[in-house]
């Protein structure tokens, strides 16, 4: 689907370029950190890594990033290990671009256009299929100029194929323009049925909780651990795209329904960023976020600034986020870890391991406090004819046991306090027994 580049076949033989910039001011650790990540992505695009490089920078040039000297040493890498594709870890200009692969002979890809890549190979549903190629045409948009070699070509027509003289640059870019509008009024309708789903819930008193995290900080392991499912789950970066919703049953009863949700990465492309707002409006309009981190990583307070700096991004910050449980996973590689409990859920942190179990009974007995705030769980005595009280009971509220008798029908709910009301009025019962 995206055209970000084309492979020559399955496992192109490729180099990657790693430009550090000298005012940037980070240590050597934090670039060689940087540079293993870009490698894996590189690695994830199916693509053969036959070498890395690593070029210091102390002042980029306008026209191909780096200097004289580093663009032949690459070149000579290029020859040498008849690399097919060269990758480079930072942003380039259209004009960057082109340069590069005139002067390589090879086709050169930026850190936004390899992210893609691997975003368009994983998206399986029609919604994840849709977001990535509108981050795909937007990113593509500018970048024609290097895309085509028949720019010089002139051909008439008339009405929406072009006038005399339209140069074929003009049509592709109407023709990504007109695509560009087309997917974003499919993810409008994408948009308006996730805000259905959601009311929904909340008529329901189902609270929602949404997974956040770096990526392969095992998101999706946690999430298959605690619902059951079977999400897909690899040690590779961006595992997890399409969206997955699940009913999430907590001690005691209760239900939450959890969202796992794209991993984040280091400078995440803003094209990503905002076609999948329809997917993280999950997070957006999420009650409760679990920031799970990867405890045994090294460069582990990198990453939770990445995340933090993304959940910005999406406009959860002040009094419009919700809030944030830390989980500190992978707790059998960090056994020196402990959790706290605070004196509310923001402030509370949890170790687990979603590979061993360890700490998971406690996440689940936190989670169902925080979900039973505000709950009231009653016991009911209705008549087995009376149909509304306890469609009223399954509509709004989280029915925990029902016990038929005779002529009636003993049911305990859970409730919030103003359906409480709601429902006295309704029924015309006046006096509630708590269970």
């Amino acid at each position: 689907m995206s055209d970000t580049w084309e492979t020559k076949k399955p496992d192109d033989l490729a180099i990657s370029v790693h430009p550090e910039l000298a005012s940037l001011r980070l240590g050597d650790y934090a670039w060689k950190s940087r540079a293993e990540e870009f490698d894996r992505l590189v690695q994830a695009s199916h693509c053969q890594l036959i070498h890395s490089i690593r070029q210091t920078l102390r002042r980029p040039t306008a026209g191909m990033l780096f200097g004289s000297g580093q663009i032949e040493d690459i070149r000579r890498q290029v020859e040498i290990n008849e690399a097919d594709v060269v990758f480079v870890d930072h942003p380039l200009t259209p004009v960057q671009q082109r340069n590069l692969e005139k002067a390589l002979d090879a086709k050169v890809v930026d850190r936004t256009g390899l992210i893609l890549e691997i975003f368009a190979s994983r998206a399986r549903t029609r919604e994840g299929v849709l977001q990535v190629e509108l981050a795909s045409l937007n990113y593509q948009l500018g970048r024609l100029v290097r895309s085509w070699t028949h720019l010089e070509r002139q051909r008439g027509g008339f009405g929406f194929m072009g006038g005399p003289g339209e140069r074929q640059i003009e049509l592709d870019r109407r023709m990504i323009r007109d695509r560009i509008q087309s997917l974003e009024k499919d993810l409008e309708k994408v948009t308006r049925m996730r805000a259905t789903q959601r009311s929904g819930r909340q008529r329901k008193a189902i609270p929602t909780l949404a997974l956040v995290g770096y990526t392969n900080a095992g998101k999706s392991t946690l999430f298959n651990l605690l619902t059951e499912a079977e999400v897909y789950v690899a040690d590779q970066l961006f595992a997890t795209l399409d969206p997955t919703l699940r009913m999430l049953v907590l001690p005691g009863g209760g239900r939450l329904m959890l969202s796992d949700t794209v991993g984040f990465v280091q400078e995440l492309p803003h094209e990503l960023v905002d076609a999948f707002k329809a997917t993280l409006e999950e997070v957006i309009e999420a009650d409760l976020i679990l920031h799970v981190r990867d405890a045994a990583d090294p460069m582990f307070a990198e990453q939770g600034r990445v995340v933090e700096k993304t959940l910005e991004q999406l406009g959860l910050v002040g009094d419009l986020a919700p809030p944030v449980l830390e989980v500190l996973n992978k707790a059998d590689l960090a056994p020196n870890l402990k959790s706290h409990i605070g004196e509310s859920i923001a402030d509370s942190r949890m170790v687990i391991s979603a590979t061993t179990g360890q700490g998971l009974d406690e996440l689940m007995r936190m989670l169902g406090e925080w979900a039973g705030r505000g709950m009231q769980e009653l016991s009911l005595t209705l008549d087995l004819s009376d149909g509304k009280a306890l469609a009223f009971c399954h509509e709004y509220g989280e029915v925990i046991s029902k016990t038929p008798g005779d002529e009636t029908l003993q049911v305990v709910v859970r409730l919030n306090v103003s359906d409480v009301a709601r429902f006295k009025l309704k029924s015309g019962i006046h006096r509630l027994e708590q269970a």
